[in-house]
């Protein structure tokens, strides 16, 4: 016996939700199945909680600024961890409820708790009932990887999901991985008051970025008091009386980093392995991440996979945008695709990464001519008057097409102001329709015509 759908939506995270509202309005019958957290990652354990912990940290870290500001704040700074994390826990909690009730409140959707696992191409059983439909969506998420390393079975560690549930100040945390996760939660937690050491395996931290810009975010964070091991290989874990030890090379007498605590931000893994993605003859790649076409649909028909799942993108933005384009290919006669797409993401340290397009290695690569331009944060009015100097614009052009290929800003607002240039590059004009523009003084977009301007020859 089972029950029949229009549709059924496999996890809550981003892509879900939006769907299920708009498969409600236009009034099919829908299941949507979430095995543990209204939300996913970035309503529980990602965006909103870590950018809440981000800004409390950066509270922390302007109190202790206060005076070449000219304000007095009386006393030493201290941070009650209790207190961060309350209010962490408040600011998600309202937007997982918020979510929740939104859900709740649909007519034609039914939530359902539990863990969904394929029984054919048609058919998925949950908590002993089995439910069908034409289409289903997948939308399951990822998880934190954990690698197989020598001695982790052995020791405690925490992931950025567990980090969550953190209400002490570590003595030391050491966190393996020096991409966006780690060094988010390495200034976070350097600003509240943690010696923090950062372990990478790579010769430089977020080495998919351009070197000029991986250089300056370690300047910053060093600069805050965070430590760096680079070259990091054969990395070992193993209990110490006072903590944990982890062994940073493979070097003849190996060299150890000994801290209270551990965190693991080595990348991560879709949550694949017990769907029964073979039963329902659904292809993934090597990694568990499933096969899609450019419009989210998987090789068996009335299957798509939506949001990180896919392996197309790994951040919220991206999949809410594959809501946007499998509503738009069932609804609106409209056809649009995920090679659409233009590569955006940020590094919400503080001053934040906006990254748009291509880097720098990458035109340089395609061979095409290409004008760069570059301005540092010193000579931008408004990181000046904030006190906020550090970090870049750069952008780079087409000389041929004069569209924009990419662009870095690096600095206060950086990831606000990177905006002007993707939509830009979305309407496919050229820089001069910026580089002409009148922006709003003082701000940081109004140096972005400036640095158009400026630029030279990408040699």
């Amino acid at each position: 016996m089972s029950t029949h759908y229009d549709a059924i939506i496999i996890g809550t995270g981003q892509s879900g939700p939006a769907l299920a509202g708009r498969m409600n309005q236009e009034g099919l019958k829908t299941a949507i199945i979430e095995r543990k957290l209204i939300g996913g990652t970035c309503v529980n354990v990602g965006c909103i909680p870590t950018k809440t912990l981000v800004g409390s940290a950066r509270v922390a870290y302007l109190a202790r600024q206060a005076r070449s500001f000219g304000v007095s704040i009386e006393g030493d700074i201290s941070v009650d961890m209790n207190r961060v994390k309350a209010r962490k826990d408040d600011v998600a909690g309202a937007s997982n409820q918020g979510l929740t009730d939104w859900l709740a409140g649909m007519g034609n959707v039914e939530l359902i708790r539990g863990h969904a696992r394929f029984v054919d191409a048609h058919s998925v059983e949950v908590n002993g009932n089995v439910l069908e439909a034409e289409k289903i969506f997948i939308n399951v998420g990822t998880r934190a990887r954990v690698p197989d390393w020598k001695g982790l079975d052995e020791v405690p560690f925490f992931t950025n999901s567990s980090m969550m549930e953190v209400d002490f100040l570590p003595e030391h945390l050491i966190i393996v991985g020096g991409s966006y996760i780690g060094l988010e939660f390495a200034q976070m937690y350097r600003r509240f008051g943690s010696k923090v050491t950062v372990v990478e395996m790579q010769d430089r931290i977020i080495a998919r970025d351009d070197e000029d810009v991986s250089e300056t975010v370690r300047e910053i964070l060093e600069g805050e008091g965070v430590r760096f091991r680079l070259q990091a290989d054969c990395i070992e874990a193993r209990a110490t009386d006072s903590g944990i030890a982890v062994r940073v090379s493979c070097e003849e007498g190996p060299e150890e980093e000994t801290g209270s605590h551990l965190l693991l931000a080595v990348g991560r893994a879709p949550n694949t392995d017990d769907l029964g993605l073979d039963t329902a003859g659904i292809e993934s790649n090597q990694y568990g991440f499933i096969n899609v076409d450019e419009h989210l649909r998987s090789n068996v028909p009335g299957i798509w996979a939506i949001g990180d799942v896919n392996g197309l993108g790994a951040f919220t933005h991206t999949s809410y945008n594959d809501y946007e384009i499998v509503a738009a290919n069932l609804f609106d006669e409209d056809p649009r695709k995920v090679t659409d797409r233009i590569l955006c993401y940020g590094l919400f340290i503080d001053p934040p990464l906006g990254r748009i397009g291509m880097t720098e290695k990458e035109v340089r690569a395609s061979g095409r001519r290409a004008l760069v331009g570059k301005r540092m944060m010193t000579r931008v009015g408004r990181a000046r008057e904030f006190g906020e100097t550090r970090g870049f614009i750069k952008i780079i052009v087409d000389a041929d097409t004069e569209e924009i290929l990419g662009a870095a800003i690096l600095g206060l607002h950086g990831d606000e102001a990177i905006h002007c240039l993707l939509d830009t590059m979305y309407a496919r004009k050229p820089y001069t329709v910026i580089s002409r523009a009148v922006h709003i003084h003082p701000t940081v977009a109004e140096l972005i015509p400036t640095v158009l301007q400026e630029m030279v020859p990408l040699e």
